[in-house]
């Protein structure tokens, strides 16, 4: 819903599958699913676009690359909006995203996969059994033997399980971004703390902060005012 809000406002949308993910690439070793390589990829792809300045939102994974690509010199994020994801990440969060990374499940049909789907992203919060279906059939292909699979690399939960030891902390990286930021947190969510989020405002770009009520990792923006909320911040004059 985000992305056809931002185009019908005149944006440019571009929306890349990581390597890993949805229709890019598998690697063939999975220690390659790094940061490096993703900031390689977006690179390349900004290269072949052709622009030299964007506007990015990421969530969780996407919001981290965003950070890191927004504090580097000469950067090309313009403006930041970074969706339940911050400098600081408790391992307690991370360990219950690697299980599921880790369970790689196989599904009979697609109602099968919309209640494991109901199960594990139970933390977005309400949704309408159209917004289950959908989800179910964008997240998930056929493989090969009659089922279904999730859209993504089961080795990418490698490189995951190796950080599930220790907080995630990237106060570093925060501290050196100079473009605003709009932060999206959920209410309940148990991976952008609401501490994190308050400090995220006042320290590095001072970010402004929206937190949705009902919702924890991660809002799946599909409500129609959460998405005004990103469609208004984007086009609020006093960001450059």
């Amino acid at each position: 819903m985000l992305a056809p809000a931002l185009a019908a406002a005149g944006y440019h949308v571009v929306c890349p599958d990581l390597v890993g993910r949805g229709d890019s690439d598998r690697l063939a070793d999975p220690r390659g699913y790094h940061m490096r390589r993703y900031l390689s990829d977006i690179g390349t792809l900004l290269t072949q676009l052709g622009t030299s300045a964007v506007d990015w939102i990421g969530t969780s994974l996407g919001g981290l690359i965003g950070m890191t690509l927004a504090a580097q010199p000469g950067t090309p994020v313009h403006r930041l909006v970074l969706n339940d994801i911050g400098p600081f990440i408790p391992r307690a969060a991370i360990r219950r995203l690697d299980s599921h990374l880790a369970d790689d499940p196989t599904f009979a049909d697609l109602p099968a996969a919309e209640a494991y789907l109901r199960g594990t992203r139970a933390p977005f919060g309400a949704l309408t059994d159209e917004q289950w279906a959908r989800m179910a059939e964008r997240t998930t292909r056929q493989d090969g033997r009659g089922g279904y699979r999730l859209h993504f690399d089961a080795g990418i939960a490698t490189r995951f399980h190796e950080a599930s030891d220790r907080d995630g902390d990237a106060w570093t990286i925060w501290d050196g971004i100079e473009c605003p930021v709009l932060v999206l947190r959920g209410e309940r969510s148990d991976l952008l703390l609401a501490e994190t989020a308050a400090e995220m405002a006042t320290r590095g770009p001072g970010a402004d902060v929206i937190e949705f009520t009902g919702r924890g990792h991660n809002p799946p923006l599909l409500d129609g005012n959460e998405v005004q909320e990103v469609v208004a911040w984007l086009g609020d004059a006093r960001s450059p």
